[in-house]
């Protein structure tokens, strides 16, 4: 596996780091236990990193040496490609003839390296493209940047060069086609999954504490998920009886948290008794185009007159990132484009409804009306209607947040890794038929 830009080591929620990292940590664990060994080659952004290191049994990270270490920006990288092919080349070198049996590359400036490495190998070459520029640059942000005409032609290379493509969704393999000529034959639909370990409705343990989450197949009672709410609420210093609306994810335009805060402050104006009872905790750290202002959000939140309501918090780990989940009332996300939406799949898993714009694979992964519900535009108006729904009907966020947690069940990561495993046994054998 190929990820240029971001490690599969780095913390998700800050920089460059997101979605795209925990899909590759998850399916290249899940893989390795079909018995898929994997080698991610990545950047080394530290002289403190060794040369390889174990993500976990059969999953070998490597770091390849590929401009500075430290202070490349994402739109740096593509002068440093040369480098990086330079380095996995080498590594390969160095193994017996045939070592490497596919390449799958992440995120089109993966997919350049993959590009040559597949066809130097004669191995083939899949490619998942997580987002791509032309659907961003059909929906920005106020005031967000564009992707250059550069990536463009890039994505189109790697498109035009790979054996198969996997997309997230159907609507992205439609777009793959429309936007980039993708052929039908290229195409494999595999949802991404959440990992059912972490992410799962919280219970209290007889004594009291609260322990692990009931995973399969039955939901813990609804007193003993009211009690371990409660005292994960009091761990993270969240009043008790709040509503609590979150925000997880990457600070920047794309990810739209300033909708929220704008949809929060109507809310509030609409009635000020709520600014009693309402929390609207911000967790994660300034990436991508959100580097350039990274107080902007703070900023907006004084004067939209809701510091008081907002808790600005930095990532955390999965494990305290589920705790968030379900302290949650809901989860929100006004996203201006998402190639699927991992967090809304991740806090549906931790019995958590979902308040989402309706773009990009967020309408697959969130059942409208069921599991949360898709709000259709970012008008800050629309957005306080849909979430006043569940500020005021607490029985409402539990039913819906019931079902959240059993569609969760459906993506689990076993089932993304084995239809992953089928697109590499095709690509395979395709490519020996040749």
């Amino acid at each position: 596996m190929l990820s240029v830009h971001t490690s599969p080591l780095h913390q998700p929620g800050t920089g460059d780091a997101g979605g795209m990292n925990v899909y590759i940590v998850e399916l290249s664990r899940r893989l390795a236990d079909l018995g898929i060994e994997v080698e991610v080659f990545t950047r080394t952004t530290s002289s403190d990193l060794p040369p390889t290191v174990e993500l976990a049994p059969g999953v070998l990270v490597r770091h390849v040496t590929a401009g500075p270490f430290e202070g490349l920006l994402k739109e740096d990288l593509p002068a440093q490609l040369c480098a990086f092919t330079h380095g996995v080349l080498r590594a390969e070198a160095g193994q017996r003839p045939g070592h490497y049996d596919l390449v799958h590359s992440h995120y089109w400036l993966s997919g350049q390296v993959g590009w040559l490495a597949a066809e130097r190998w004669g191995v083939p070459l899949v490619h998942t493209m997580h987002t791509m520029a032309k659907v961003k640059n059909a929906s920005l942000a106020v005031g967000d940047t564009a992707e250059p005409a550069a990536r463009i032609i890039g994505e189109t290379q790697v498109v035009a060069a790979s054996d198969r493509l996997i997309a997230n969704t159907v609507e992205e393999a439609d777009q793959l086609v429309r936007h980039y000529d993708a052929r039908p034959d290229q195409l494999a639909v595999v949802h991404p999954g959440v990992n059912l370990d972490v992410f799962r409705p919280a219970t209290a343990s007889p004594t009291g504490a609260v322990g692990d989450a009931l995973s399969h197949p039955t939901r813990p009672r609804p007193e003993a998920e009211d009690e371990a709410r409660r005292r994960i609420r009091a761990r993270l210093g969240l009043p008790l009886d709040a509503t609590v609306l979150l925000f997880a994810g990457r600070i920047q335009p794309l990810k739209a948290p300033d909708v929220l805060l704008h949809a929060v402050a109507e809310l509030l104006d609409r009635d000020p008794s709520l600014r009693e009872r309402l929390v609207v905790p911000i967790v994660g750290g300034p990436s991508g185009s959100g580097l350039a202002r990274p107080e902007s959000l703070h900023k907006l939140a004084a004067q939209l007159g809701v510091c008081d309501v907002v808790r600005f918090q930095p990532p955390v780990g999965q494990a305290e990132l589920a705790d968030w989940y379900r302290a949650a009332t809901a989860l929100v996300m006004p996203s201006h484009s998402e190639s699927f939406g991992l967090v809304a799949l991740e806090a549906q898993a931790c019995g958590t409804p979902v308040v989402a714009a309706a773009v990009g694979g967020l309408p697959v992964a969130v059942r409208d009306g069921e599991t949360g519900f898709l709000v259709n535009g970012h008008d800050p108006r629309d957005w306080a209607t849909t979430l006043r729904r569940l500020v005021d009907d607490p029985a409402l966020a539990a039913r819906m947040g019931a079902a959240a947690a059993v569609h969760a069940r459906d993506f689990g990561w076993a089932g993304a890794a084995a239809a992953t495993a089928d697109v590499y046994a095709r690509s395979i054998r395709v490519g020996a038929e040749r």
